[in-house]
C-alpha cells in the first residue's frame, strides 16, 4: 500500500450524479449532432444525381454534335450509352428539346430515399446559343448540391 494513499471500498467508482452529467452532456452532442449528420446523408443521396446527369450531359453533347440533335427521350440516352438507373433514384427522360437544346432530368426515389427529398427532381438544360450546361434543382437550398439554382417546379420528362 503507498503511503498517504488510503482508498476505502466505497471511494471507488463514479456517483450517480457524475453518470448523469456524463450522460447529459452526451444527449445533448448527439442532439446538436444529428440534424447536421441528415442534411449530410440527405445531400450525399442528391449527388448521386449530378454524378448520372454528368454522364449524359457528355453523351449529350456528343449526340449534338455527331448527330445534329439533343436526345428526344429516355431510350435515346440509353443508345447514347447513359446510365440512367442509380441507387437513389434515375434520369426520367428529357423535355424542352429545341434542335441542340433541351433538359435531361433526374428524379429521386419515392421510397429509399430521406423523406424530405422523396420524388424531387435535378435536371441540366443545354441553352440553343452557347451549348452551355445549367443545373437546376426543386429541392430546398439547403439539399442542393453543387451550383444548382432552386426553383419551385421540375420540368416534366419523356
Amino acid at each position: 500500500m503507498l503511503i498517504g494513499f488510503n482508498m476505502r471500498k466505497k471511494d471507488q467508482g463514479f456517483t450517480l450524479i457524475e453518470l448523469m452529467i456524463v450522460v447529459g452532456v452526451i444527449g445533448i452532442l448527439s442532439a446538436i449532432s444529428l440534424p447536421a449528420y441528415q442534411v449530410l446523408v440527405i445531400r450525399s443521396q442528391v449527388a448521386e444525381s449530378i454524378v448520372l446527369l454528368d454522364s449524359a450531359k457528355v453523351n449529350t453533347d456528343d449526340s449534338v454534335v455527331i448527330y445534329g440533335s439533343f436526345p428526344s427521350n429516355q431510350a435515346e440516352l440509353v443508345a447514347l450509352n447513359t446510365n440512367i438507373l442509380g441507387v437513389y433514384g434515375s434520369i426520367t427522360g428529357v423535355s424542352d428539346i429545341n434542335d441542340d437544346a433541351g433538359s435531361i432530368i433526374y428524379k429521386l426515389s419515392s421510397s429509399n430515399v430521406n423523406k424530405n427529398i422523396q420524388n424531387k427532381s435535378v435536371w441540366y438544360t443545354r441553352t440553343t446559343l452557347t451549348g452551355e450546361w445549367s443545373c437546376y434543382t426543386d429541392l430546398a437550398q439547403l439539399y442542393a448540391v453543387g451550383d444548382c439554382t432552386t426553383i419551385s417546379t421540375a420540368p416534366i420528362g419523356s
